[in-house]
């Protein structure tokens, strides 16, 4: 038999998938309007801030990565069966044991609303190809006859969000390493397939505000997406859509980081609570501090936070996540208008914190506010009163050439300390310049062992000196060893480096050294870097300075590096 190729697949898919109007429907016109939401809609997702997403499925039984551990597969590609992996026969009928007896969906829409949280994304379909609903076009499904369980969890939840005031986010992955046509010469099947799921979640559940495809890579032809957008936005005109189904999208999804800060586009951060997405026996949790401050740094970058929970095998989600959510509640009650409906900025984020703002009001969050004043850049108005949102003492001092602010000891928070400043203008209208960081390094002349693809004017290592959070040091793929080295002019005395990775965690082993004559001596090491680490060291007076990475897994790459003087 002639084998069709996939060109012909995708062309045939468009024809295939081709929306049909819901009754009494006025019959859509041909235009753009389907590639992106009303942005009045938009405008509102992006002021709930904070939403729970939930990875769940029979792989739960066993303790492993949803998807990622059937046969070993990743990254949307078929592979053959690895030790790491569940063996494919095993983990497709995982569900036939899979009895989540505990569930409560109105329970899950109640730890939600207790953490602060305004929307849920719940995963409909992952890559393994399992429905959490009562699809119509596969037995491979949670309402199997097969399943003990034999309930529509998605509907439960549906409901339970409905009822709670909560949005409703419905996750789908497109790529399904089940089905037997997916990345075949049948693929238009698949992708037919698809579509019809996608009509089932979007026609049977009421009404639904967020679309979130996974598996990135994909590109339009792959999944017919006009088509299917089109479909989408008739079925729920005023729903949006993130960027991983084949088209832009409405707003972008950084992954297991905290976005670069933008301001021009919506993004929505996606990070675990732990570390894995699917529930895993004692898998490290981060702590209230881990937690708030990412949710703040989302949040002073312009971007929402898509918090993960993995429920346990009986349905529960992990009674010390649950406790952790609640924390978090507890302090957005107290704090929450410096979060809620705010805007990210007009102060670039750094290691003395984030900033938001709303109206005339910037609200500063010091991570690190210490016996020294925080010293931020100038702004085009003027501040006519500043107060700690959890009431004290602080004291502003701005002239034209910074903003000084100092909290008494007595009177700072732990994970966080708010001031609130009343200016005599709009905040977004402030502009402000670079960060002030009071770093020694900032913008002096550096060097580095490598650049990535020689592109010094995008990635060179005074990017990662010049106090911008958003630009970066990158080095090549397959660079396991590099330096950068920075020469502060004259000798200086400091006990303090801040370092922010991207791609945090490649970096296993790193030291700082300074250079004596024509040596270099090691005054202080560390293993992790991650998304950010303040390190504190005996006083060391030096010129020149070198970050040393002694291992990393792949390609180092530095947001920034700061040197700070001894505080008097």
């Amino acid at each position: 038999m002639k084998r069709t190729t996939l060109l012909t697949v995708f062309l045939l898919t468009a024809t295939l998938t081709m929306p049909v109007a819901a009754p009494g429907a006025e019959p859509a016109e041909e235009s753009k309007d389907y590639l992106s939401a009303p942005p009045e809609i938009i405008a509102r997702w992006r002021q709930l801030k904070f939403g729970l997403f939930v990875h769940w499925g029979p792989v739960s039984l066993k303790g492993t990565e949803i998807g990622w551990s059937r046969g070993g597969e990743r990254r949307g590609h078929r592979t053959k069966s690895n030790p790491s992996g569940i063996p494919v026969e095993v983990y497709d009928n995982l569900y036939k044991e899979f009895n989540p007896v505990e569930f409560d969906a109105k329970e899950w829409a109640a730890i939600a609303k207790a953490a602060g949280m305004q929307y849920m994304v719940f995963t409909t379909k992952h890559h393994d190809g399992f429905s959490m609903f009562d699809s119509k076009r596969t037995d491979y499904k949670i309402t199997s006859p097969e399943s003990p369980y034999g309930r529509d969890v998605v509907g439960a939840l549906a409901d339970a969000c409905h009822e709670a005031g909560l949005w409703w986010g419905i996750y789908y992955s497109p790529p399904d390493w089940h089905h037997a046509d997916y990345r075949t010469e049948r693929h238009a099947k698949y992708v037919e397939f698809l579509h019809g799921q996608i009509r089932e979640l979007l026609t049977g559940y009421g009404r639904a505000d967020i679309m979130w495809f996974d598996g990135l890579g994909g590109k339009a032809e792959d999944w017919s997406s006009e088509p299917l957008f089109r479909m989408i936005r008739t079925l729920q005109p005023e729903i949006i859509i993130n960027n991983r189904g084949g088209l832009p999208g409405d707003y972008d999804t950084p992954e297991q980081r905290v976005g670069r800060m933008q301001t021009d586009r919506p993004w929505e951060t996606c990070m675990t609570i732990c570390r894995q997405w699917a529930w895993k026996p004692d898998d490290r949790m981060k702590s209230l501090e881990e937690c708030i401050q990412t949710l703040v740094k989302v949040v002073g970058g312009d971007g929402n936070l898509l918090f993960n929970v993995g429920p346990m095998p009986d349905g529960r989600i992990e009674p010390r996540q649950v406790e952790r959510l609640k924390q978090m509640g507890a302090w957005l009650a107290d704090h929450g208008e410096s979060i809620y409906g705010t805007r990210g900025g007009p102060f670039r984020r750094g290691a003395w914190g984030a900033s938001t703002c709303q109206g005339n009001t910037i609200y500063l969050h010091l991570f690190a506010a210490g016996d020294q004043p925080v010293v931020l850049p100038p702004i085009e108005k003027k501040i006519l009163q500043a107060t700690l949102l959890t009431g004290g003492e602080v004291t502003v001092d701005q002239t034209g050439e910074s903003i000084a602010v100092a909290v008494p000891e007595a009177h700072r928070q732990e994970i966080d300390t708010i001031v609130v400043l009343q200016l005599d203008g709009p905040a977004a209208e402030a502009n402000p310049g670079r960060l002030a960081s009071g770093a020694v390094s900032m913008g002096k002349p550096a060097a580095a062992s490598n650049v990535y693809r020689n592109l010094v004017d995008q990635y060179g290592p005074e990017k990662a000196l010049d106090d911008d959070p958003d630009t970066r040091w990158a080095t090549d793929y397959g660079t396991h060893e590099a330096w950068l080295e920075v020469d502060l002019g004259t000798p200086q005395t400091i006990d303090r480096a801040m370092i922010s990775e991207a791609y945090a965690h490649r970096v296993q082993k790193f030291e700082f050294q300074a250079k004596e004559g024509d040596a270099w001596k090691t005054f202080a090491r560390g293993n992790r870097i991650g998304d950010e680490c303040l390190l504190r060291f005996d006083p060391v007076t030096a010129q020149v300075v070198r970050l040393s990475i002694l291992k990393a897994s792949e390609g180092p790459t530095i947001w920034e590096f700061q040197l700070f003087p001894v505080e008097e």
